[in-house]
């Protein structure tokens, strides 16, 4: 769940949790959402969960594990390219390569 404050009000507000990130929204799971306590004279103000149409869609799915082939397509060709290049200059030293990461000797 999401809590935000309304400090004009004094009320905290905790409804189903926030699709976009605001900068004094708070994101609590379950156990803390139930246990939310708040200073004296405040209110808190429980909206009631909707279970319909929560988490990502099928489409969404699908266009994240598109995304991720794609990038993984992309580091395959980048990578054959880059040791078609290395065998062709590998006069001098060599350089160690881990992940992003890379060691160049001096």
């Amino acid at each position: 769940m999401t809590l935000t404050y309304i400090y004009a009000e004094s009320r905290a507000v905790l409804g189903p949790i926030a699709t976009f990130s605001e900068p004094h929204a708070y994101d609590l799971c379950e156990r803390h959402a139930s246990r939310l306590t708040v200073p004296n004279g405040w209110s808190v103000e429980r909206e009631p969960l909707n279970s319909v149409g929560v988490g990502p869609s099928e489409d969404d799915l699908m266009a994240i594990a598109d995304a991720v082939r794609e990038v993984a397509r992309s580091h395959e060709e980048t990578t054959s390219q880059n040791a078609s290049i290395r065998g062709a200059s590998s006069q001098g030293a060599q350089v160690g390569r881990r992940g992003h990461l890379r060691a160049v000797p001096s």
